[in-house]
């Protein structure tokens, strides 16, 4: 099909694609790929007449256009879904995204030509204008106020910030994190366990710093119950938990 070539300035191969859709006015998302590469080519022939340099993307999007061609005669691919695939799929996803881009950027434009519009006048008002200030008159600002009265809105301002206090929170202190060293206070442990023969628990627990080491203790001691190291003796409910060492000194 013979076309009327009119050369233009294109930014490159999409925008020429484009250009075709909308001269031929048929729908992005079903392109007449036969028409559309032999317009396509017909311009880069033209191009070439005039001396204009053809770019390697031109040629890549030509090469392109007749590959999408020939896999549209061959049967349809079926992809992991068992549905159909368009060859076209996925330069039609290029030609929308640049055609949002181009048309944004136009809008830009626009925007950019209506602010050169806008005109600005620089103030002008006299000095007596500009230092012009509010006489205030204090005893009608006052009025009937006194101390009194200023003392009971003051309280009464006071009592809404009392009120907006969460009486629980406010009385949270800092959270701040403890570390344990695991490794050292299980030494401390195994070194105190191999040093008494039989000891207290309770005494135990007592001589750790914070309830952190009070957890990382009792853990330890579990462990130690646990490989054999330890036996612990409990004569009646609520007695205090007596720990003897099985370890050899």
């Amino acid at each position: 099909m013979a076309i009327n070539v009119k050369l233009q300035a294109f930014e490159g191969p999409l925008d020429l694609l484009l250009h075709l859709i909308e001269k031929n006015k048929v729908d992005i998302y079903d392109i007449p790929i036969s028409l559309i590469t032999e317009q396509y080519l017909e311009y880069i022939q033209a191009m070439k007449k005039e001396d204009m340099d053809v770019t390697s993307e031109f040629l890549v999007m030509a090469a392109t256009l007749l590959d999408i061609k020939c896999r549209m005669l061959l049967p349809k691919e079926v992809n992991e879904d068992g549905e159909e695939e368009d060859p076209r799929a996925e330069l039609v996803e290029k030609l929308i995204e640049y055609k949002l881009y181009k048309y944004m950027s136009f809008e830009l434009k626009d925007r950019q030509i209506d602010a050169i519009k806008n005109l600005y006048k620089k103030p002008t008002l006299p000095d007596s204008v500009k230092n012009f200030v509010q006489p205030i008159d204090y005893d009608e600002l006052v009025g009937d106020m006194d101390l009194s009265k200023l003392n009971q809105i003051f309280k009464s301002v006071m009592k809404k910030c009392d009120d907006k206090v969460d009486p629980i929170r406010s009385k949270f202190g800092k959270i701040e994190k403890e570390n344990v060293d695991l490794e050292q206070k299980s030494q401390y442990i195994e070194f105190y366990v191999a040093t008494h023969k039989r000891f207290s628990f309770r005494d135990l627990l007592e001589k750790q710093n914070s309830k952190a080491e009070i957890v990382v203790t009792f853990l330890v001691i579990l462990e130690m119950i646990k490989t054999g190291k330890v036996e612990i003796i409990q004569e009646a409910l609520f007695d205090d938990i007596m720990i003897t060492s099985q370890v050899a000194a």
